[in-house]
């Protein structure tokens, strides 16, 4: 049997050493597996992690693949000065393809042209892949069967989403502008 503050070390020592987010199943299958706990208790001790960290300069946070911590959005900026690596900028075209397929999604290369009015680079396609935002989910039943495109959770753990839900609302307006305002705000927030 394993103390509750015992449980509640090894998950928090396992979140803190993984790269990426850690899920309950995870949790219970990898690091816990020796140990006879319930998925409840799991989730127990998560929560107790997360209420001490609120006051802290990191947080424990839920995102699509599971519970990661993360540096809490007000200190962003300075801690970004510790890192020699500048933060990745995007061109408006990519912005605007990626906010399309996460708001549109399935969609087609042709249907984000559609919209867009302009021709979608193949190497804006091959980024979003390359970079695991974007995934292939099938193909259209129309002549030629092109491919339909939707996010991944990669996307969403990237952006600090659990789900597609928490995606910003959109206002009414042309569609040509989601990424100026909806990408720019959601890129702003994760650097």
């Amino acid at each position: 049997m394993i103390s509750n503050r015992h449980l509640e070390q090894l998950i928090e020592a396992a979140l803190f050493s993984s790269p990426k987010p850690l899920s309950v199943r995870l949790l219970k299958e990898k690091i816990l597996f020796q140990y006879d706990v319930s998925t409840n208790q799991i989730k127990q001790s998560i929560e107790e992690i997360e209420k001490h960290y609120k006051k802290r300069g990191v947080n424990l946070v839920e995102v699509a693949s599971g519970f990661q911590f993360q540096i809490k959005a007000e200190h962003n900026e300075d801690i970004a000065l510790l890192s020699e690596e500048k933060p990745q900028k995007y061109s408006r075209a990519l912005l605007e393809t990626m906010a399309l397929i996460a708001y549109k999604q399935p969609i087609t290369r042709g249907e984000i042209e559609d919209v867009r009015g302009v021709a979608v680079s193949s190497h804006i396609i091959k980024t979003l892949i390359e970079r695991h935002w974007v995934k292939i989910v099938g193909h259209k039943e129309v002549p030629g069967r092109p491919s339909m495109y939707a996010t991944t959770k990669e996307f969403l753990d990237y952006f600090s989403l659990k789900s597609l839900e928490q995606l910003p609302e959109l206002l009414p307006m042309e569609e040509s502008s989601i990424a100026n305002s909806v990408m720019q705000d959601i890129m702003s927030s994760n650097e």
